[in-house]
């Protein structure tokens, strides 16, 4: 019955990362940016570029575009919406283990390169901003 359970759950998961794929939330560019990268994974070709607006310690605007596979992208739609309004030192925390747990699916290591690319642009971005 768990087995079944898991299965189900893997696939509630899949489609919420595709529906983030397909029409991914806080697409675009931030005006007036306090931050903003742009992370490559050289080893599938996948794009993404952060930008954020951080007042008084707090993600206030955060928009990505990007390129690549449903994964990263979904994955970074899904970022965005989980770290929008928080603090920076709290998404700052947010470890890799942790958001994968969020995405909800079971990913080999590629995979999980492509799923780890927006956290890691998150964090490059929040470093650069010197607070």
């Amino acid at each position: 019955m768990q087995e079944g359970n898991c299965k189900m759950s893997d696939d509630v998961s899949i489609e919420i990362m595709l529906d983030h794929y397909r029409s991914p939330r806080n697409y675009g560019n931030v005006e007036g940016a306090s931050s903003q990268i742009t992370e490559h994974n050289p080893l599938c070709g996948d794009t993404l570029h952060f930008s954020i607006k951080v007042e008084s310690g707090i993600i206030e605007d955060i928009k990505f575009v990007g390129q690549g596979c449903s994964i990263s992208q979904g994955a970074a739609s899904i970022l965005t919406e989980l770290v929008k309004g928080k603090s920076i030192s709290d998404a700052a925390a947010i470890s890799e283990a942790e958001f994968l747990s969020v995405l909800g699916i079971q990913l080999g290591p590629n995979r999980e390169k492509c799923a780890l690319l927006s956290l890691n642009a998150l964090k490059k971005c929040i470093e650069s901003l010197h607070i």
